[in-house]
């Protein structure tokens, strides 16, 4: 295990990310970033000024003080390439080593796009595509296929450029149309997903959730529709900078996001005809980290909500965990019991989560965990599985204490949610409640289940290794709720 600190430069902005790391995985220990703005100097006068350059050491000092008290055994540090159009990037650079011991390299296209790639195939789960990263100045197209990027466009406009420019928010949609119509990538467009990232494409999605009262707070995973983006445009093309930034949950650069960003984005629905957009929190950042540790996980691993779920856990679990014997017990008992429950597969990937996460509200509180899993499921970033899926999962794990099931907390979810999946979060509570029980002792004394089905009861039969007294003794105090949800009474031999 190691600390691990990644400093990043570009025309916006400085950032620090110290992180953990350990068996290819990873956490994130400490996030740090500083905004300002370089394009005068950059992009204008072609020279970092001496004001740029005092301000820039002083963050990277500080950042500096962050990492030693860290104890960070290794330090990574890129700058955009953008900063080489100043013609004393050069000795800026040798600056900063000398000052703070940082040596900047600087990241062409090929390697942003790697990373951006990397970052996005560890949070959507996609094996052909294309990903539309929205920067500050340059918008990336890539088309990827069976985890390799195949081809990339690059186009010389991003919502920051896009929104000083002067003219109406129509003239630079058609700005935009021009300049995406040239690439190669739009001319020979199939219908597979397309991921958007980048911190507009957050943003716009973030709006787009308060004016369709979408219920979620998650950004990774959501679909942006194209009747959303037109409620976005219709929104925001009529407010000043100053009440954009009022919109709460937009980042920083929120104003010049939904401006120059919403532009770019309405311009890729129109030209491509999309019906959606899958949005996704990834960030080249990320992919520096991902491409730094000892086998990526995207090469590492093929199932990426397991990837996930064991990436969350990797540096919370104790010698005694069982979150897999759990999630394995849960599914032996989906099959076993599949005439009683008659619950499609379309459920096993939300049940799977919520047994493997079946303690992770301990991590809050031991008391009363099984509510707190509710809220800790839904803000867990998992990814591989869809939002619904998510919150199937948080509301199941909730449930293995029935008193937790709240029908007026459901009903936010209407939208969302069908009366069988209410239905089935209950359901899948149960399970994963005995599913727990059944392994009571931490070790893994039942190897297999047998069920059989006679009438108005249910006889559990178990396979041991050895003596199952007291797996059993705890799973019967779940056979109350057992008769009430299914209906039948259970014996557990």
């Amino acid at each position: 295990m190691e600390n691990i600190a990644y400093i990043s430069m570009d025309e916006k902005r400085v950032k620090l990310l110290i992180v953990q790391s350990r068996n290819g995985r990873f956490r994130i220990l400490e996030e740090v970033e500083n905004s300002y703005d370089l394009t005068n100097d950059i992009v204008k006068d072609c020279l970092f000024s001496p004001k740029s350059k005092n301000d820039l050491l002083k963050v990277l000092n500080i950042y500096r003080y962050t990492i030693e008290t860290f104890k960070v055994g290794k330090m990574i540090a890129v700058a955009s390439n953008i900063i080489v159009k100043a013609r004393n990037y050069r000795g800026f650079l040798d600056e900063i080593y000398t000052n703070t011991g940082m040596n900047f390299l600087i990241s062409g296209e090929d390697e942003v796009v790697k990373n951006i790639y990397l970052s996005c195939m560890a949070k959507i789960d996609a094996s052909k595509g294309y990903i539309l990263n929205i920067g500050s100045y340059c918008t990336y197209i890539l088309k990827f296929n069976r985890r390799n990027v195949v081809e990339y466009n690059t186009i010389s406009l991003g919502f920051a450029n896009l929104s000083a420019m002067e003219g109406s928010f129509d003239d630079k949609v058609a700005l935009f149309k021009k300049e995406l119509k040239k690439c190669s990538i739009i001319k020979n467009h199939e219908e597979d997903i397309v991921v958007g990232c980048g911190p507009c494409f957050i943003d716009i999605a973030r709006v787009a959730k308060k004016l369709t009262r979408y219920p979620l707070d998650i950004d990774n995973n959501y679909a942006l529709t194209s009747a959303a983006v037109g409620k976005v445009v219709e929104f925001a093309t009529n407010l000043d900078a100053a009440k954009v930034k009022k919109i709460k949950g937009l980042g920083d650069e929120g104003a010049e996001s939904i401006n120059g960003g919403l532009a770019i984005v309405s311009a890729v629905f129109d030209t491509i005809k999309l019906e959606e957009v899958c949005i996704s929190t990834a960030n080249a950042l990320e992919g520096v980290v991902l491409s730094n540790l000892v086998g990526t996980a995207n090469e590492k691993y093929s199932d990426m909500l397991q990837n996930s779920l064991d990436s969350l856990y990797e540096f919370r679990k104790e010698g005694l965990a069982i979150n897999s014997q759990v999630y394995e017990m849960a599914i032996l008992l989906f099959k076993q019991l599949k005439v009683v429950h008659k619950l499609p597969r379309v459920y096993v990937k939300p049940l799977k989560i919520a047994a493997y996460m079946y303690d992770c509200g301990k991590f809050i509180s031991f008391t009363e965990n099984q509510k707190h899993a509710y809220y800790t499921i839904l803000n867990s970033n998992i990814a591989g599985a869809s939002q619904k899926d998510i919150l199937l999962a948080a509301l199941a794990c909730s449930c293995q204490n029935l008193d937790n099931f709240n029908l007026s907390e459901v009903m936010k979810y209407k939208e969302i949610l069908t009366d069988e999946d209410v239905d089935a979060v209950r359901k899948m509570g149960v399970l994963v409640n005995l599913a727990v029980n059944l392994n009571a002792s931490r070790k893994n004394v039942i190897n297999d289940i047998i069920c059989d089905i006679l009438g108005d009861s249910i006889i559990m039969k178990t396979v041991v290794s050895s003596d199952p007294s007291f797996e059993i003794i705890q799973a019967m105090k779940a056979s109350e709720d057992f008769r009430k949800i299914f209906k039948k009474s259970l014996q557990i031999i």
